[in-house]
């Protein structure tokens, strides 16, 4: 009789096995968390430098661009878009990499093993992508459309917002909802059509990996009945393929479950990319430098309009003497902000040339161009800021000592030296402690502390009372004492002094004189003037 052996285990495998477990198990997370640090990193990185590469573009953008797009709408493009980027970013791009690993993984291992079971397995795959693909282009078409809608309704937002106290003072709280709610409305019928396609992959896929998985059950079970695979390996086989068809369908089901947050970043990406083939201003960095106007500034001929099809100046010639003061009058829509726009090159003329000191602007460095002139808007802009950054703005480098000079020059400095904060009052755009004339008048000062050879003034007294009309008056002639100007006027009591008056209409110089001698001519000036001192 054979002596009876009983199975030993070791303990000593046992414990190198319980080892390797943790070891693996350790390495597993060490790799998981160094997996998760790099990809934050690169993700930040990465949304990082498009935030500064989108706005350092916006920077070099032509002023037709800002011109033609809604605020709100360039915003979008740092908040939806930029967001739609960094979650695929954060959460997709990961595991789209590794799924694409793991689908050419399982290509590789099943024609390994049987080259009849792998092609049954993925002779599906150009029925699947051909269904895929109708429903992509479908779910693509509306989420483009989303962003566009959500674009509009952002820029409608941004729009409402700025203009409150229009709104409420006219009593369009209403009318304004009702706008809202219709753009709205086509942002949530956007989005349901995209969620709709989008969403629809995520089942389809499910069941084509079903019905892909029928077909390779059933074409395993044909080829161990037909002795085409020895029957002792060929269940093992089969089952080992039933496996591998789901693994094979998991990385397509997995990819189409995210194609929604990927389309969202694609759409992201495409609008970012047609912001940055925008053009950019022509700098012209090897152009002449214009140090100082000594001669004056003129323009020939001048012929321009802000599409091809609509001219707004047809020839206009204007000549303005170093030192001297020329005025642009005319009803609304004659050209006169238009002229300004061509003097400091936010446009360039059609025809014609606009010359200093006999040199086509175009010829200049832009930089040494835009230095040398100063510009007080209509409507002034503030920067969220102490009153002291808002002066110094153009000219940071600037002292206290040329900033309150400026300021006094400005006609503000009293008023400023009234505030618990002085200069060092916080104010922003929207800051009631500066009014609408005290904020023109901060404006003056800060063009007047860059102390450009050439200065414009567009319509500067436009938006102000009588009393304040006069400290700006008095301001403006602080500033343009000695200067080369250009000044834009609505009240015409404010340019009576101007070295010429130019009287625009309908894109076309119909009279240029002093103030005296066109009152004399009683001409279209003399109407005006005329019209103007008996309503005031």
């Amino acid at each position: 009789m054979r002596p009876v052996t009983h199975a030993t285990a070791s303990l000593t495998d046992f414990h190198n096995a319980l080892w390797m477990i943790l070891w693996f198990y350790l390495l597993s997370v060490i790799t998981m968390l160094i997996s998760s640090l790099l990809t934050s990193r690169i993700n930040a990185l990465s949304t990082n430098k498009m935030q500064r590469g989108l706005f350092k573009k916006l920077q070099k953008m032509t002023i037709k661009y800002f011109d033609s797009h809604q605020d709100g709408k360039i915003l979008s493009l740092f908040t939806s878009d930029l967001d739609n980027i960094f979650n695929a970013m954060n959460q997709a791009i990961f595991e789209l990499i590794s799924q694409i690993i793991l689908y050419i993984g399982v290509i590789w291992m099943m024609f390994s093993l049987n080259v009849k079971l792998a092609i049954a397995t993925v002779i599906s795959t150009p029925f699947v992508i051909l269904i895929a693909y109708f429903i992509i282009r479908k779910a693509r078409y509306y989420i483009d459309n989303q962003q566009d809608e959500i674009s509009k309704l952002n820029g409608y937002i941004n729009e409402q917002i700025n203009g409150e106290k229009i709104v409420i003072t006219n009593g369009l709280q209403k009318k304004s909802i009702a706008e809202f709610n219709t753009l709205n409305e086509k942002v949530r019928k956007s989005t349901f059509k995209g969620q709709l396609y989008s969403g629809m992959l995520f089942p389809v896929m499910q069941g084509l990996s079903l019905l892909n998985l029928a077909i390779v059950i059933a074409y395993g079970s044909w080829l161990v009945v037909n002795g085409n695979i020895a029957e002792a390996t060929g269940l093992g086989l089969v089952v080992t393929f039933v496996q591998y068809s789901q693994q094979y369908f998991q990385p397509i089901t997995q990819i189409t479950s995210m194609y929604s947050m990927l389309q969202l970043a694609l759409t992201g990406a495409k609008r970012l990319s047609n912001v940055l083939k925008q053009p950019e201003e022509k700098v012209n960095a090897l152009g002449k430098k214009l140090s100082k106007i000594e001669q004056g500034v003129k323009l020939s001929n001048v012929k321009f309009g802000y599409n091809e099809n609509n001219e707004i100046l047809h020839g206009i010639n204007i000549d303005v003497k170093k030192g001297k003061m020329i005025a642009l009058v005319g009803p609304t829509g004659s050209g006169k902000t238009t002229v300004m726009n061509l003097l400091n090159r936010f446009y360039d003329v059609s025809k014609g040339n606009v010359e200093f000191d006999g040199e086509d602007v175009r010829n200049f460095e832009l930089h040494s161009l835009r230095k040398n002139v100063g510009i007080v808007l209509q409507d002034s802009i503030l920067f969220s800021g102490t009153i002291a950054d808002n002066i110094k703005f153009g000219l940071p480098s600037a002292t206290d000592e040329q900033m309150i000079e400026a300021a006094k020059k400005a006609n503000i400095h009293e008023y400023i030296e009234s505030l618990p904060d002085k200069y060092e009052t916080i104010v922003d755009d929207e800051n009631s402690v500066l009014s609408v004339g005290q904020k023109q008048l901060l404006s003056i000062a800060r063009t007047l502390l860059t102390d450009p050879s050439f200065l414009i003034l567009d319509e500067a007294t436009s938006n102000v009372d009588m009393v304040t009309e006069e400290k700006i008056k008095k301001a403006m002639d602080n500033v343009i004492a000695g200067r080369t100007s250009f000044v834009i006027a609505h009240r015409l009591k404010t340019i009576v002094e101007a070295d010429e008056i130019v009287v625009l209409k309908d894109g076309l110089v119909i009279e240029r004189g002093n103030h005296k001698q066109l009152l004399a001519a009683k001409g279209f000036y003399y109407n005006l003037y005329v019209n103007q001192m008996v309503f005031e």
